[in-house]
This record gives C-alpha cells, structure tokens and sequence, in this order.
C-alpha cells in the first residue's frame, strides 16, 4: 500500500509540475535568484510575451548562480547578469520591464 501511495504521489507531482505555466516557472525563476515577489510577478507576464522559449531558458540559467531570498538582490545587479547572457533582446526586456514594473 505504501509503495501505491508513493507511485501516486509521484505521478501528482509530475502532473502539477506540466501543468506550470512558463508564467509561473519565469516568476518563480526571477524569485529564486532574489527579486522581490512583486516585481517577479509583473517582469514574468512581460518576458514570457516577449522571449522565446530558448530565451526563457538561458534566463533560467542565471538561476544557477544563487538561491537567495526574494529581494536579496537590486535589479541593477540583476540586469548586470543578464548582460553576461550575450543575448541583447534579452537585455532590453528585461530592463524595460523591469522599469516599467518598478514605475507601476
């Protein structure tokens, strides 16, 4: 019975997991590496309109460098990092939305 319980709580996992909008997963993302909860929620709506999913992915990466807490890091330093990306579409959504979400 255990071992049913633990395949089921697998498979509900995998489920929710799929069923991440690349919304959420690009929040989640900007949260992960210390943007505050509010302008991650904001930036996530505007980059995923704006970004390629390979683009979304090399952000994804930045997450790699640190788990801090939400707010922990400034855009500037943010942006900064985007830059090492190399990829210049990437660099100026994040940076128009990330002034236009700080305005807001």
């Amino acid at each position: 019975m255990i071992r049913g319980t633990a395949v089921l709580g697998l498979a509900l996992t995998v489920v929710l997991t799929a069923c991440a909008t690349p919304e959420s997963k690009v929040r989640n993302g900007l949260m992960s590496i210390g943007l505050s909860k509010p302008i991650s929620q904001c930036m996530a709506g505007r980059m995923v309109d704006r970004l390629s999913l390979i683009q979304l992915d090399k952000l994804n990466g930045l997450g790699k460098l640190r788990k801090r807490d939400p707010g922990d890091i400034s855009f500037n330093e943010f942006v900064k990092r985007t830059k090492s990306l190399r990829d210049p579409e990437i660099v100026g959504v994040v940076t128009s939305s990330g002034l236009i979400c700080a305005v807001n």
